[in-house]
């Protein structure tokens, strides 16, 4: 069933074509659906355009559909063509001619507009707690560890003294950055689009500022055709976000590859957190981490993908746009289940304490030399200077105290500013308001 359908059949082939995987993309949307038709009838019998017991009537049949949508109930029919067909069709089926009212005032443009909010808006939610508790749990390592010598380097060759503190910690608040992203674009997606109708408004005289608090938004967008525009634009900026925070998984998961090279050793895992080999029994893989990097670095492209999608594209509604759903909506779970794997595998991580004992690491500590004549009055360059020369004759010898105390070393980690940033961000998320504004419309 089509609600555009006029007279004329369109052909098989070009109905499969055009359709795509909605249908399946539709299964994110559907509860959105009803939530966003739920303000708009509210709307409508706000404003006059539907009576008081045809506006009753409606609330009552969406909340049902609602409940069937999350208990799993509500499966997309054969013949339907899309979700918000579904719904209209099943209201139409339940009240008759007030079932067909409910499309009133609005276009599938902008009803698929405001579900794509919505749903964006919840997973953006949902990931922000996830990354709160591997945030919690890198913090945890960092003061667990912090005292523990790690080699640190550059170009991956031997460079300065590190610490698992500073390794666990400088991912904690990289994703104090990540979610400061995140939060900036659930600022983007906070914005009502409803009442845009094809993208050019309505003349019918609806309250598109009451749909904004029905649905816990935190501003409309204004223009009615920046409303369609910003489709396209919004799920690019999500999808920037979550590239920010695939980036730091995907860091992470690289550096523990390497760490755990039998070259390196100086972290482990118990063996059921990772792989064989079909034919050498000494191997213990680190396909876990291998397969956050790959994932990751997948979500990374979404934004470029995103882009090209939208390229050239004039103002109004497209097709195109179709595609946009496709790879970013499963990115959400796909990120969650990353993050998740990565608090088991970091919850059993095993740290090689002693690393720094073995000679091969000495020369680390030659900035450490360096500094300690200037501490003695040698003036820098011939501090470095002096210090090449040992290199060179045999002669260096390497420190033993490591006096590292402004904010940010390894004996200073600033854990305690580092959470304060964090719980800031998390303040300037309204999700208690939205929480709020929901719980009010599905009551």
């Amino acid at each position: 069933m089509k609600l555009w359908q006029k007279k004329t059949e369109a052909s098989d082939a070009v109905t499969i074509f055009t359709v795509g995987k909605d249908r399946e993309m539709d299964a994110y949307l559907a509860k959105f659906d009803v939530i966003g038709s739920l303000a708009h009838a509210k709307m409508l019998g706000e404003v006059g355009l539907l009576t008081a017991s045809e506006t009753q009537q409606l609330l009552t049949a969406l909340r049902d559909i609602y409940q069937k949508v999350e208990q799993g109930n509500f499966p997309l029919r054969p013949e339907m063509e899309d979700i918000h067909s579904q719904i209209e069709w099943e209201l139409t089926q339940q009240l008759g001619d007030t079932g067909k009212k409910v499309h009133m005032a609005r276009s599938r443009n902008d009803q698929v507009l405001v579900d794509i909010r919505l749903f964006l808006r919840e997973e953006l939610e949902k990931t922000v707690f996830a990354i709160q508790t591997l945030f919690s749990l890198l913090q945890e390592k960092s003061e667990q560890h912090k005292d523990v010598l790690l080699p640190g380097y550059t170009h991956l060759q031997l460079a300065m003294p590190s610490s698992f503190g500073l390794w666990f910690g400088a991912y904690a608040e990289s994703l104090v950055d990540d979610c400061i992203q995140l939060q900036g674009a659930y600022k983007i997606v906070n914005k009502n689009p409803l009442g845009s109708a094809a993208g050019y408004g309505s003349s019918f005289p609806i309250n598109r500022s009451y749909t904004t608090t029905l649905l816990g938004f935190g501003d409309l967008n204004y223009n009615v055709v920046y409303a369609q525009m910003g489709r396209g634009k919004t799920e690019r900026v999500v999808a920037q976000a979550l590239a920010g925070v695939a980036e730091t998984l995907s860091r992470f998961s690289m550096d523990a590859c390497l760490y755990m090279n039998q070259q390196f050793d100086f972290i482990s895992f118990p063996e059921e957190l990772t792989t064989g080999s079909s034919i050498m029994p000494h191997k213990k893989n680190p396909d876990v981490f291998e397969l956050v990097r790959a994932h990751c670095n997948r979500i990374k492209s979404l934004p470029n993908e995103i882009s090209l999608l939208t390229t050239n594209l004039p103002s109004g509604y497209h097709r195109d746009l179709q595609l946009l759903k496709e790879h970013l909506f499963p990115a959400f779970e796909q990120i969650r289940q990353c993050t998740a794997m990565l608090e088991l595998m970091i919850s059993s991580i095993q740290i090689e304490k002693e690393l720094l004992q073995d000679k091969k690491y000495q020369y680390l500590f030659s900035v450490e030399a360096v500094n300690a004549l200037v501490n003695q009055g040698v003036p820098f360059r011939d501090a470095y200077r002096q210090i090449g020369e040992a290199i060179e004759k045999g002669t260096y010898e390497a420190p033993t105290n490591l006096e590292h105390t402004h904010e940010g070393s390894m004996g200073n980690l600033c854990t305690t500013q580092i959470k304060s940033r964090m719980e800031e961000t998390l303040q300037g998320f309204p999700f208690n308001e939205v929480k709020k504004a929901l719980e009010g419309l599905l009551s």
